[in-house]
């Protein structure tokens, strides 16, 4: 069994770092800072083999070379976005993989939220780090691609098998369910929900991962086929890109 360490940083940020205690390798996925990175790693003993970058936004790259100068790991990141990723050595693509001992992970590209969005999906473990793609009952934000692509992404994710859990990288699920609630307010799974979402962060308890499952059936941005959600909105088309992207401008302002 992998271990996966949950680092809560900046104001909403999620770090994480993937050990395989029978290789002794580790990975580390988009790591906004360096010195809570660090001291896991040292208080664990294990050696960083490799940081894993989702896109080039700063509170997900911030400490790649503070912990490349100290770690001596390589950086992995999209191809398409060389020139973004600092300290980047290798560059993926959609369909290339990689090792963390006898694990493979598969690099899916994502884009919407950037142009050159990547997610890292562990298939033998049923794991996906899906940087802002996807959020537990949200989506990214749209700040360089289209709707269009953005809908094609989330059903990407979506295709995966439903136990899959999903490791997003920042805690908006309150505002998230307080948003879904409001376009589909009838959904009672989506009400349980909110409640053990809500216990949870009272007690300053992180709400991921969540599961592909449990986004089907709570999260509006996969959910273009829920009646509630089309009457909500007034829409007559069957388009569900018109759908996402009457959601998406909705939750832009909410």
């Amino acid at each position: 069994m992998l271990e996966i360490v949950t680092l809560p940083v900046l104001t909403d940020n999620y770090i994480y770092i993937v050990h395989d205690p029978v290789s002794k390798e580790t990975v580390l996925i988009d790591p906004a800072l360096s010195e809570p990175v660090l001291n896991v790693l040292n208080e664990n003993g294990w050696r960083l083999n490799y940081i894993l970058n989702t896109h080039h936004h700063s509170d997900h790259v911030g400490g790649n070379l503070q912990i490349k100068h100290q770690t001596g790991c390589k950086i992995i990141g999209a191809k398409a976005d060389w020139e973004r990723i600092p300290g980047i050595d290798c560059g993926v693509d959609e369909g290339d993989t990689l090792k963390l001992g006898s694990h493979t992970i598969e690099v899916m590209t994502t884009p919407g939220h950037t142009r050159a969005h990547l997610v890292y999906y562990f298939p033998e473990d049923y794991l996906l780090f899906c940087g802002d793609t996807l959020f537990v009952m949200g989506c990214g934000r749209l700040f360089e691609g289209t709707p269009e692509q953005m809908w094609h992404s989330l059903q990407k994710i979506k295709s995966l098998p439903k136990a899959t859990k999903i490791y997003c990288t920042h805690e908006y699920t309150q505002n998230n369910g307080r948003f879904a609630l409001s376009v589909e307010p009838g959904n009672q799974r989506l009400q349980q929900r909110m409640s053990e979402v809500n216990h949870l962060r009272i007690n300053n308890q992180p709400t991921v991962p969540s599961t592909i499952a449990e986004e089907c059936a709570t999260n509006p941005f996969l959910r273009e086929d829920s009646p509630e959600i089309r009457r909500n909105l007034n829409l007559i088309t069957n388009d569900p890109i018109q759908l996402f992207a009457s959601l998406r401008r909705l939750k832009d302002n909410f």
